[in-house]
């Protein structure tokens, strides 16, 4: 009997590969060959042929798979494949979701049905894992695994003689290093040039001049929000309202230091990584060879991450001191969640800080494990505020820089937006790795069409875009509420809404939501402005549009619109649920929040 398990995932976050990951690992302990890959490097015509498959999927923007899946999941759905053409499969489907979202694990749910379609065998029903539960996605992850673990063991149980490896023993390193005696020129992270012709991608990022960089919040308000724009030229970059630009962060200097000195490494030694198993995919095409550690750490290694699970569950089988090698055994078990969550989690304590928090593990540790103990670096996406109409050659985001305390001693900040904000082109050329993807929000072709926009805070950003890019082309049919704290410390752009507003190009609302007593937001405008949106929509097809923050805001507009539905078209409440439920199916509302 073949014992070979493979596990593919479909990620945006790092979330889900972390995940497969740790399946992967788990087969290994129970004796089986596995490969562990994302669905799009994975040839999709061999799983006709695949015994045994867990699929691993997180859900994006609208129900939509994640970017390195895009391409399997056109294939499984084309019509013309046999509906038995996977009978020989076993296979079981994990989902990893967020229920504060409306399509709450889509992709997981309907590649489940898909697979069933196609005549494959589910081993157990599909899991849905919710960041919203108290213990988080492991809260039926673990008990998930369990089940599946029962029933692949029944059909393809352990050969006679074997145990499973006990979680104690560590397993072998995916890479193994090589260090070089001569130290070359270091490389880095900062200027990654374009090495292709076609457009950019997170393979081959272009490497664009930051141009400015400004606040523009009041220096006394809370939030320090940047205004930054990037030089593209010569870039083959091409976009649209709506689009969103990716930027993936570096390591702060001081933590690349740190880390070093935890793990007595030199930054400047230079090393080569090589698979230690045929299974292990290829060496990561974002890492040099040869390369160097302070480029490894600075540019790739995730260490200003909350760590998940599986690093002390990686970390606990180097531990040798009895008191550290006890607490990392509970914060990987399934009992110990409350434990972690209360030690980690809540207080964003970061890897790096783990590390130093149990120095007699940390000087266990071996460099061949540090892939993987240490996820990627993921990227960030940022809509993009600009159009190219209006500014050639350049992109321009609006970003919130992340900062707040927790009980550590030290503010906790974001990895990426802190360094977007310590980047000072006024002190010399400084460059941003970056390329473009498609947006979830498509804006009206026909020029008559009006706009509606809802977007608080930088939710405002892809609106910028859009009505620079209507403007330019002579679309003045355009409604923007704007809501923020203050209108003297926080009300972004100001001068250009109130010029659009002036030339008969843009009907303005704002809302101040601290400016007086009572709190005043942006559904408070919107009920305000009902017979105005009734007449947009009923009458002149338009397209209405929200961004932003989605705790509340997103529901208490959709309230707000449906109450306008009600009260100037005279239709029910079920009636003007259909009514927003018709218009999403056509694409005239849409929405891109965010947590």
């Amino acid at each position: 009997m073949d014992r070979a398990l493979l596990v593919l995932y479909g990620s945006q976050t790092g979330t889900a590969q972390d995940t497969a990951e740790q399946i992967g690992r788990q087969a290994q302990r129970r004796r089986m060959r596995v490969r562990v890959e994302a669905f799009d490097s994975y040839n999709v015509a061999g799983l006709i042929s695949e015994s045994l498959v867990v699929f691993v999927c997180s859900t994006t923007g609208q129900g939509d798979p994640p970017d390195n899946m895009k391409n399997f999941w056109r294939f499984l759905f084309r019509k013309s494949l046999p509906a038995g053409s996977l009978c020989r499969l076993d296979c079981a489907v994990l989902g990893l979701g967020d229920s504060s979202y409306p399509k709450f694990n889509f992709v997981a749910k309907k590649l489940s049905k898909r697979l069933l379609q196609l005549g494959a065998n589910a081993l157990l029903p599909v899991g849905l894992a919710d960041d919203q539960h108290d213990l988080g996605a492991d809260a039926v992850i673990d008990p998930w695994l369990k089940a599946f673990w029962e029933k692949a063991l029944a059909l393809y149980p352990l050969p006679a003689g074997q145990s499973l490896i006990k979680d104690e023993e560590p397993l072998p390193p995916r890479y193994a290093f090589h260090f070089l005696d001569n130290i070359m020129n270091e490389s880095s992270c900062r200027v990654n040039a374009q090495e292709d012709s076609g457009p950019p991608s997170s393979t081959h990022p272009f490497s664009a001049r930051v141009v400015f960089n400004h606040r523009v919040t009041s220096p006394s308000h809370f939030q320090d929000v940047r205004h930054i724009e990037f030089d593209i030229s010569g870039s083959n970059i091409e976009f649209t309202a709506g689009d969103v630009v990716m930027i993936r962060p570096c390591n702060a200097q001081e933590d690349v230091d740190e880390f070093c000195q935890l793990l007595r490494l030199d930054p400047q030694s230079q090393f080569t990584l090589q698979p230690t198993d045929t299974s292990t995919a290829a060496v990561p095409s974002r890492l040099p060879q040869p390369c160097s550690v302070r480029h490894l750490v600075e540019c790739f290694l995730d260490i200003a991450a909350v760590p998940r699970r599986s690093f002390f569950e990686l970390l606990a089988t180097f531990a040798t001191n009895e008191l550290e090698r006890e607490k990392l055994a509970e914060f990987s078990s399934a009992q110990g969640q409350d434990e972690l969550h209360a030690y980690c989690n809540r207080p964003r304590r970061t890897a790096l800080e783990v590390l130093a928090d149990f120095p007699h593990t940390t000087a266990e540790l071996k460099v061949d494990y540090l892939l993987d103990l240490y996820p990627e670096i993921q990227p960030r996406s940022f809509s993009i505020a600009s159009s190219r109409l209006a500014h050639p050659n350049r992109i321009q985001i609006l970003l919130a820089v992340v900062r707040y305390r927790t009980r550590m001693q030290k503010p906790r900040r974001g990895l990426c937006s802190s360094w977007l904000a310590s980047l000072d082109p006024s002190q010399g050329d400084v460059y941003v790795p970056l390329w473009v993807k498609k947006g979830s929000l498509k804006f009206p072709r026909d020029r008559d069409t009006p706009v509606i926009m809802v977007g608080p805070g930088t939710g405002v950003a892809p609106f910028r875009s859009a009505l620079q890019e209507r403007i330019s082309q002579g679309r003045t049919a355009n409604v923007l509420f704007f809501g923020c704290r203050s209108e003297s410390k926080d009300f972004y752009c100001r001068s250009e809404w109130e010029e659009m507003e002036k030339a008969g190009q843009l009907i303005l609302s704002t809302a101040f939501s601290r400016d007086q007593e009572d709190k005043i937001y942006v559904q408070h405008r919107v009920r305000e402005q009902a017979k105005l949106l009734w007449d947009l929509i009923a009458n002149k097809n338009a397209f209405f549009y929200i961004a932003g923050n989605a705790k509340q805001m997103p529901t208490g507009v959709c309230d707000a619109l449906k109450e306008a539905f009600q009260t100037e078209g005279g239709v029910s409440d079920s009636e003007a649920q259909e009514m927003l439920d018709a218009l999403e199916k056509s694409g005239r509302f849409q929405s891109e929040t965010w947590t």
